[in-house]
């Protein structure tokens, strides 16, 4: 058995969907010959705690904590929210405020600086502090536990900053996983980054596609982006779904059409045409509609929904650990996966995308109809991805879903789908290091 260290900010008792690449890797590598060490921080910043996926880790497997100095917590005592870190209690069944405080809404002076902060002083990412004291620990720790390679996975793409110094110090193989774009991520535009800033961030980039022994991407998108940045091979890896969450029968028709949407529903990712839409629809469907909503939800998605008369049909669950998130999915007419709406989201593939593959219920996609989501959910045959203007397509295939629903019920998708389990994933990766070591 082969080891390999990974290094990792999120880890349970983390929510979320950052989480489970790695959590669903830990739990299949094995039986394809890696022993996985997971190294994580002892009292991290997470927005989202989800208890439920701490059964999802062997107890046999080796997690390493040690502390982090989290500037977040200073960053909320000055706008005043405390420093709590339990989603449940931040959305407690609700919804309002902004999802993404970065790029959403009119920032206060105070909100401006503090951005201003974050952009500048913490490069690439407030995590940056926590990359000294773990190198200086893990090189002390490998010299007696050696292992044969490490993966580090961001963001916070800090994570990979720690690998460079490892791999540079110990000549141990390393893959950096990026579970995003760094430098092209769609929200670095919306932060006051200074010349001097947006250079050291871009140097620390391309340091790490330059150093390491091959680079990890989740979408064919951002693989090519690497690809025409770095002569370091660079794989593609994508998200999944873990089988085993789907087993069973799926909950039963409660007679309703469920529209229904998983995670984080942000301001720019609000469909206002979608909204309009349903709007227009006769009274016979809009009677038997719910809009059911489980996640934190940009209060400016709200409005929006209130604004054509669907307030009644909106159901809000809150925050839904992930098991509870699967039985929504498996639950639903059709679901909702609308991106952001911004054009460099085009290469991004949002994580909860292959769990609604494998929930097998149709998928109403809104975005750029040439991105990476639109190509998965065309190969996979299930659903349509509609541009945002493009409330013609979005009409007809809720009508034909409304349809199907009154005689009987929508049908379940049956496009091939396996090559996105997290066992056919954890092959790949197994493969993938076996080629570095």
């Amino acid at each position: 058995m082969k080891r390999v260290l990974v290094i990792a900010y999120y880890w349970p008792p983390s929510g979320g969907s950052g989480v489970q690449r790695w959590v669903k890797f830990a739990k299949y590598l094995p039986a394809e010959g890696w022993e996985p060490v997971i190294y994580t921080p002892e009292n991290p910043d997470y927005t989202a705690i989800d208890r439920t996926l701490e059964a999802e880790v062997s107890p046999d497997l080796e997690v390493i904590r040690t502390p982090i100095n989290e500037p977040y917590n200073i960053y909320r005592k000055l706008m005043g929210r405390g420093a709590s870190t339990d989603m449940k209690t931040l959305t407690a069944g609700a919804a309002g405020g902004a999802v993404t405080e970065i790029s959403s809404g009119k920032k206060s002076l105070k909100q401006r600086i503090s951005l201003w902060i974050r952009a500048n002083l913490f490069v690439p990412d407030p995590r940056v502090w926590w990359v000294k004291p773990s190198v200086k620990f893990l090189t002390e720790y490998l010299k007696g536990h050696p292992v044969d390679a490490i993966v580090t996975t961001g963001p916070p793409h800090s994570m990979h900053l720690i690998g460079k110094a490892l791999h540079e110090r110990l000549g141990i193989p390393w893959i950096p996983d990026f579970r995003d774009p760094w430098s092209r991520m769609y929200y670095l535009k919306h932060l006051p980054m200074t010349g001097t800033s947006w250079k050291k961030l871009r140097a620390q980039e391309q340091g790490v596609l330059d150093s390491c022994s091959a680079v990890l991407a989740v979408t064919p998108l951002v693989q090519e982006e690497f690809r025409a940045q770095t002569g370091t091979p660079v794989a593609m890896i994508t998200n999944g779904y873990d089988s085993a969450d789907f087993e069973g029968p799926a909950p039963e028709p409660d007679g309703f059409f469920n529209l229904t949407h998983t995670g984080l529903f942000a301001a720019d990712g609000n469909p206002l045409g979608l909204w309009k839409v349903l709007g227009a629809m006769p009274s016979a469907f809009k009677e038997r509609l719910r809009i059911r909503l489980s996640g934190k939800v940009d209060a400016e998605v709200m409005q929006a929904i209130e604004a054509e008369g669907l307030k009644p049909n909106v159901v809000t669950l809150g925050y839904l650990n992930h098991a509870a998130a699967v039985r929504e999915q498996r639950a639903a007419t059709v679901l909702l996966l609308p991106l952001r709406n911004d054009p460099e989201y085009r290469p991004i593939l949002p994580g909860k995308l292959f769990e609604y593959l494998a929930s097998r219920r149709p998928i109403l996609g809104i975005g750029q109809t040439d991105g990476a989501m639109a190509r998965v959910i065309s190969e996979a045959k299930a659903g349509i991805t509609a541009d945002w203007a493009d409330e013609a397509a979005m009409a007809a295939f809720l009508n034909d879903a409304w349809e199907l629903f009154c005689k009987g019920g929508v049908p379940a998708t049956e496009g091939n789908i396996e090559k996105y389990s997290r066992e056919s994933t954890a092959r790949e990766l197994a493969r993938l290091l076996d080629s570095i070591v």
